[in-house]
């Protein structure tokens, strides 16, 4: 007993002993976290003018421009970048040819001595998307679903499909004149304001019985652009109604944030989600700014975050819940960041004039999103083109929405 005892009582020091060292080490790293995180994200410091409303691009948004136009450029590089994002979601190579057009519309009104080759890759992605609808149509763009069953407007279109080509048309024919262009913009603006007219929402579908919140203010803001083009205001008298119609109808009564999603009587589907409202706020700019800047402010609020100089958005306001799915992209557990929502927030700061979260998102890109720098380009290792164009996009944002605000009656 006796030797047991004190065997017992050897070995309780060496414990005793190791639980100090592991507190010591535990007290050392809070100490550190506590000294290094606040200063991690200097480590990732932007540009101050990464955002500029007008003249040339930032150097961060010169870098990505170089890299989007060599893609578009090597026609065995594009097509095996497209076919990635394709085998995972259509919709991101419909929505990356929209977003680079719009990028390279920006980019030419703020560069006119470089317009020449914006103009030759915009005709590129506008003419091969116009020759894949006609030959394999509209659900060639689309989510697998969109099979599923009718569409409730016959014969079926998808307001997705028709709106985002029309701004494609659009900003092209809005940096340089292209009658092809602007008559099939023409056509495409009848059609979707015929379809818009029919619902009780005003809202035509993207998918079956399916409107989205973001696809009729896009269908909207290429209005707009056929208003500037032609000195009309048609467009937006129709986006006034939609807005009084969605304001009765579409707006979520716990924060005041249009829905994403609805049928199409107006049953709301899905609740305010972030990678719809950033673009919806961007595009009723041209319909009712002071709505937009509402938006922008309920969603900042309700959505997003920035946290040691870091910055993110959650996809769903805390009083709604919605699924994980292809449109967030992952949600980080704890701080609730949308990799889908946080991206297309960089948007929304640019267009509002929100520097300080834009400061903060492009310092959360640079830590998390791994830029690869390949010469004078620059893309990402943890995006896609459809991310790459829509950064682009954001920090190109400005002149394309002046023209058409100054061109075609501003709201």
């Amino acid at each position: 007993m006796t030797d047991l005892s004190s065997a017992g009582v050897a070995r309780r020091p060496g414990a005793a002993g190791r639980l100090r060292r592991l507190g010591a080490v535990a007290l050392s790293l809070l100490i550190a976290a506590a000294v290094w995180l606040p200063c991690l994200h200097v480590f990732f410091r932007h540009d101050a003018a990464e955002h500029r409303p007008s003249g040339e691009l930032s150097p961060r948004g010169r870098a990505l421009l170089a890299h989007q136009l060599s893609l578009w450029e090597d026609t065995a590089a594009k097509d095996a970048t497209l076919a990635r994002m394709r085998a995972t979601n259509a919709e991101w190579d419909f929505m990356g040819r929209t977003f680079l057009v719009l990028g390279l519309a920006s980019a030419a009104l703020r560069e006119p001595g470089a317009e020449a080759r914006h103009l030759a890759v915009m005709d590129r992605v506008v003419e091969e998307t116009l020759a894949l609808e006609r030959e394999r149509g509209m659900l060639h763009f689309m989510m697998p679903y969109a099979r599923g069953r009718p569409f409730v407007q016959q014969p079926a279109r998808s307001l997705f499909v028709d709106g985002e080509i029309a701004l494609m048309l659009g900003a092209r024919a809005l940096v340089a004149r292209r009658p092809a262009y602007e008559a099939e913009l023409d056509a495409r603006v009848a059609e979707m304001q015929a379809r818009m007219e029919r619902s009780p929402v005003l809202s035509a579908e993207s998918y079956p019985d399916e409107c989205w919140t973001f696809c009729n203010t896009f269908a909207l803001a290429a209005m707009r652009m056929a208003d500037a083009l032609h000195g009309e205001r048609r467009g937006l008298d129709l986006g006034r109604r939609w807005l009084a119609a969605a304001r009765a109808r579409l707006v979520d009564p716990k924060t005041g944030l249009l829905v994403s999603s609805y049928t199409h009587d107006g049953r709301v589907l899905d609740g305010p989600e972030g990678s719809s409202l950033w673009l919806v706020a961007h595009a009723l700019l041209l319909i009712d700014p002071g709505f937009a800047r509402d938006q922008y402010a309920r969603a900042r609020r309700e959505l997003g975050a920035d946290f040691l100089g870091f910055g993110w958005a959650r996809e769903w306001p805390r009083s709604w819940s919605g699924p994980e799915d292809v449109d967030s992209g992952p949600i980080v557990p704890l701080v609730g960041a949308s990799a889908g929502s946080s991206g297309l927030a960089i948007l929304g700061a640019a267009a509002f004039g929100d520097a300080p979260y834009l400061g903060a998102l492009l310092t959360s890109v640079d830590f998390a999103a791994f830029p690869i720098r390949e010469g004078d380009r620059l893309r990402y290792a943890a995006s896609n083109q459809v991310g790459d164009a829509a950064l682009l996009y954001a920090l190109s944002f400005g002149p394309l929405w002046e023209r058409i605000s100054a061109a075609g009656g501003a709201p």
